[in-house]
C-alpha cells in the first residue's frame, strides 16, 4: 500500500515539474488519503496483535 504512495507522489512531482498543477494536486491528495488509510490499518494490527498477544505452539 505505501508503494502506490510512492508512485502517487512520484506523478506528482512529475506533474508537477511539467506545469500540470491539477492533475499534481489530485495526485497528493490521492496519496494523502493511501497515506492516512495504511496508518489506520497498521494501527489496527497492532493493536489486534497486542490484544490476541503470542500463541504458545
Amino acid at each position: 500500500m505505501l508503494g502506490w504512495v510512492v508512485t502517487f507522489l512520484i506523478v506528482a512531482v512529475v506533474a508537477g515539474l511539467l506545469g500540470f498543477g491539477g492533475i499534481a494536486g489530485a495526485s497528493i491528495e490521492i496519496a494523502k488519503i493511501i497515506f492516512f488509510i495504511a496508518i489506520v490499518l497498521f494501527l489496527i494490527s497492532a493493536v489486534v496483535g497486542l490484544v490476541r498477544g503470542r500463541s504458545r505452539v
